[in-house]
C-alpha cells in the first residue's frame, strides 16, 4: 500500500490545515461541534457568533430555556435535539466537572450529545490529544484512497489508526477534511486533477478498470 506517499502528499497540499469552526475556549468548541452535525461549518460560525456573545460558558448557557436556545440554533437543523444535548452537556459540565470541559476522552463521551466523533475533535483540538475524528469527509476520502476499507465511521477510525502514525492522527483528520472539501467531493470528485490519483483505489478502479 501507499499510505506513506498518500500522507506525505496530503501534508504537502494542506500544511496549514486547521479547524474551520470558530471558537475561543474548549466549551465554545464543544458547542460548535455539537451544532455542526449535518450542518456546514459556515452556518455554525454564523450562529455561534450570536450565541456566544452572551452565552459562551456552561453557566450562561443554562440561563436559556430549551425554547430560547432553539431560536438561536434553528438554522443549524436538528435544533430540538441539539438544544437538549447542549443544555444537558452544560449541566453535566457544571455539576460534575466544576464548570470546565473535561480533558479526558472518556469523560468527554459521558456528556450528553457527545459521541465518538465529537469527543475526538474536542480531545484533539482543544487539549492536544491524539485522535482521528471520522466525519463524512474523512470517511469518504479515506475509503476512496484505500487508507481504510470500512463500512462504518467506527471501523474506519480503527483502520486509520493502524496505518497513520499516532503523532499524525489529529493532523491527518484535517488533511482528509480539506481534501474532501476541495477535491474529493461527494458527487463529483475532481479525480483527473487530483495529485493523489496515482495511489487512489477509487480512481484506479473507476478510470482504469
Amino acid at each position: 500500500m501507499y499510505e506513506r506517499e498518500i500522507l506525505a502528499e496530503l501534508e504537502r497540499l494542506y500544511p496549514d490545515a486547521r479547524p474551520a469552526l470558530h471558537y475561543g475556549t474548549p466549551y465554545e468548541l464543544l458547542i460548535a461541534v455539537i451544532l455542526s452535525a449535518q450542518c456546514t461549518d459556515e452556518r455554525v460560525n454564523k450562529v455561534t457568533a450570536e450565541l456566544f456573545k452572551e452565552h459562551n460558558t456552561p453557566e450562561k448557557m443554562l440561563t436559556l430555556s430549551q425554547e430560547e436556545l432553539e431560536k438561536y440554533i434553528f438554522s443549524c437543523g436538528l435544533y430540538r435535539s441539539k438544544a437538549a444535548h447542549i443544555l444537558s452537556a452544560s449541566r453535566d459540565i457544571v455539576e460534575k466537572f466544576g464548570g470546565e470541559v473535561p480533558s479526558e476522552h472518556k469523560q468527554l463521551k459521558s456528556l450528553a450529545g457527545v459521541g465518538q466523533k465529537t469527543a475526538n475533535v474536542v480531545y484533539a483540538v482543544a487539549f492536544g490529544g491524539d485522535a482521528i475524528a471520522v466525519d463524512t469527509h474523512v470517511f469518504r476520502v479515506s475509503n476512496r484512497l484505500g487508507l481504510a476499507h470500512a463500512d462504518t465511521p467506527e471501523k474506519t477510525e480503527q483502520q486509520l489508526k493502524q496505518v497513520i502514525p499516532q503523532s499524525d492522527w489529529s493532523k491527518a483528520h484535517h488533511w482528509l477534511i480539506f481534501h474532501g472539501r476541495r477535491v474529493c467531493h461527494s458527487q463529483k470528485p475532481d479525480c483527473i486533477n487530483c495529485t493523489l490519483n496515482k495511489w487512489c483505489q477509487f480512481y484506479n478502479k473507476t478510470f482504469k478498470g
